[in-house]
């Protein structure tokens, strides 16, 4: 197995010095990406979701894949009130048959003003970029 670790041109920077995508090659041609955990800016937990869905995307792509490839989600939320408004953010993202997921509730993250932080783990089928 082959681990390469970058920070994609086309998707959002980090906003610290670490690698956002882990991409895991497999024998069989395929990948396992590992997706640092993503926050977003926004007013409440409606935009901050949306912002980290579409930097999730721009990712997975850069990889060649899809929110339809993820096979785990990890979300952390600073208030567990706010997941009815994450949950309906995600099921517009990820419209087939979910993927496994744990939400925890954390104190709080980072960056004060972020309410969630998710990180994934996806599959990349062999052929894709």
């Amino acid at each position: 197995m082959r681990t390469t670790l970058d920070n994609p041109a086309g998707a959002p920077q980090p906003l610290g010095p670490y690698s956002q995508v882990a991409r895991v090659q497999l024998a069989d041609g395929g990948a396992l990406l590992y997706l640092s955990g993503q926050i977003a800016d926004g007013a409440d937990i409606t935009a901050q979701s949306h912002g980290v869905f579409a930097t999730l995307t721009a990712l997975l792509e850069a990889h060649g894949a899809t929110l339809a490839d993820i096979i785990n989600l990890r979300t952390f939320l600073t208030d567990m009130d706010d997941l009815p408004g994450y949950a309906a953010v995600r099921r517009t993202y990820l419209t087939g048959t979910p993927p496994t997921s744990t939400t925890v509730s954390v104190p709080r993250l980072f960056k004060p003003e972020a309410l969630i932080e998710v990180e994934v783990v996806a599959t990349c089928p062999a052929g894709r970029p």
